[in-house]
């Protein structure tokens, strides 16, 4: 069954051109071409980049925090209590006064300790401060450092300025190191965020702590479901050149967002406001104006201009971005809202 599956997955109408077959993707006369198993490399770069993450947390994020001024809160933790903490884990995080007494009656306590221990219980749950700026920390400097890499990767590039370029010669186009190294990057960047999913943060969609908004955790893991998904599929069917436009559009804007963070956990309001309504002006011109009318014109419009039989990935990749739109709209939704309570509530 595994075999048949695979067969039918590499397909090759599935990923490339008419009278174009895998075998036709073997490196010679100076063409490298992007292989399949190379995605397999992305998983140990993750590994590398969590281990990158946890000394710069420490010793970089750290000292810059303390620096700002932001307190390293120690919580109290309860004494052990297995009745309890089985009751917290598996029942209720806020057991009513019924369910408390109960509970005191349990562990032959009183009332006012079970209450004091679920009240320290709870407070081990939410994030300190700290530990909100060293993962916007984190995040900051990844963005930054590959939206710096990515322009100086691209911007000699011919398709950097014009986007027909993306498809002069598809699908023999030659693999560059520099595209190797910038996919490899962001796909285990997104494996290392799928990885940490469960300790790290679940934000919400607001640089600022005062605003009530729902929380976007659903919507950051389609994203990078999606993203990865998204990554390894262009780099299979050697759509690296689109592929790097698209990875550049969206880290250019998102760096700007986690420096609001940190200065907001810092509690510079100024500093923070500036940053962004920078950050603001980033995405609505990145993510609502070059990616709708620059890469997906790209994709839906020029590749039928080469082609009038457009291949299975056609519809695959594009229905992918499209999901990545769609998530732009609602995050510009949200951030349109923080915007106008900005301006007209201060």
């Amino acid at each position: 069954i595994l075999k048949t599956l695979n067969s039918w997955f590499w397909w090759e109408n599935i990923w490339m051109p008419i009278n174009c077959t895998w075998a036709d993707f073997v490196d010679r006369d100076g063409l490298v071409f992007p292989k399949p198993h190379q995605l397999y490399a992305t998983i140990p770069y993750a590994l590398v980049l969590l281990i990158i993450r946890f000394f710069s947390e420490r010793y970089i994020a750290r000292p810059l925090a303390k620096a700002l001024g932001i307190k390293n809160v120690r919580r109290v933790k309860p004494q052990p209590n297995p009745v309890l903490e089985s009751y917290f884990q598996e029942c209720s995080r806020h057991p009513s006064q019924s369910e408390i007494k109960g509970l005191a009656k349990k562990c032959n306590c009183t009332v006012h300790l079970v209450e004091k221990w679920f009240r320290r219980r709870r407070n081990l749950e939410i994030p300190t401060v700290l530990q909100k700026f060293q993962e916007a920390f984190w995040r900051f400097s990844f963005y930054l450092t590959s939206s710096i890499v990515g322009f100086i990767f691209l911007y000699d590039k011919p398709w950097f300025y014009d986007i027909w370029q993306t498809w002069v010669g598809y699908p023999f186009q030659t693999l560059l190191p520099s595209q190797y190294w910038y996919y490899m990057a962001e796909i285990g960047f997104y494996w290392s965020l799928i990885f940490t999913l469960g300790i790290d943060i679940k934000r919400k969609a607001s640089a600022c702590a005062c605003l009530e908004l729902e929380p976007d955790f659903m919507a950051h893991v389609v994203h990078h479901l999606a993203a990865i998904g998204l990554m390894s599929g262009s780099w299979c069917g050697n759509y690296v050149r689109l592929g790097t436009l698209v990875i550049f559009v969206h880290d250019t804007a998102d760096f700007w967002l986690e420096a609001a963070k940190m200065f907001n956990y810092a509690r510079w309001e100024k500093t923070c406001n500036m940053l962004f309504i920078i950050f603001s002006i980033a995405f609505f011109i990145t993510r609502m104006i070059l990616f709708p009318f620059w890469i997906l014109r790209a994709t839906l419009y020029q590749p039928t201009y080469y082609s009038t039989t457009p291949v299975i990935a056609y519809f695959l990749f594009n229905g992918m971005l499209l999901i990545l739109q769609g998530l732009h709209i609602y995050w510009g939704y949200l951030i349109f809202r923080i915007l106008k309570r900005f301006v007209f509530l201060k």
